[in-house]
């Protein structure tokens, strides 16, 4: 196993995105607020939103009490990692986190519902052309 020094990055790690992501799937499975959650590990809602968008760090110890609450396994918050590495080697190619991060806000939950919706594969790739043009204008 080769460990590398990670460069300066301008976001989240894709590490804490996918822990995050992982915390939160299994919070909502439960049925559980972030504020429940965050009572249960003696923490704010704001936190734990913080740990499930991969904004904070997660550490060893929070886990613990993540996996507590949620009566989760530490390894199981983990699961997948190894497959979201690019083939190159480099962590830092890494589309998926942009995916999870998208799909922990409540616009891209509601897109993502709403675009599932529509039948047309045309229609589809005319909505991906247009969010396309947004983003090099934006």
């Amino acid at each position: 196993m080769t460990i590398k020094k990670s460069e300066d990055r301008t976001g989240p790690h894709h590490v804490d995105i996918h822990v995050g992501a992982l915390v939160r799937r299994r919070r909502k499975s439960l049925g559980l607020s972030q504020s429940e959650l965050a009572k249960a590990t003696d923490l704010t809602f704001q936190q734990i939103q913080k740990y499930e968008r991969g904004t904070n760090r997660i550490s060893a110890s929070k886990l613990y009490m993540n996996s507590e609450a949620l009566n989760q396994p530490i390894e199981a918050f983990f699961v997948g990692l190894n497959d979201l590495v690019s083939e190159s080697g480099h962590d830092d190619v890494y589309p998926e986190a942009n995916a999870i991060a998208f799909l922990s806000s409540f616009e891209g939950i509601e897109l993502a519902k709403s675009f599932s919706k529509i039948s047309q594969p045309v229609l589809r790739r005319k909505i991906l052309e247009l969010v396309d043009v947004l983003r090099i204008d934006g």
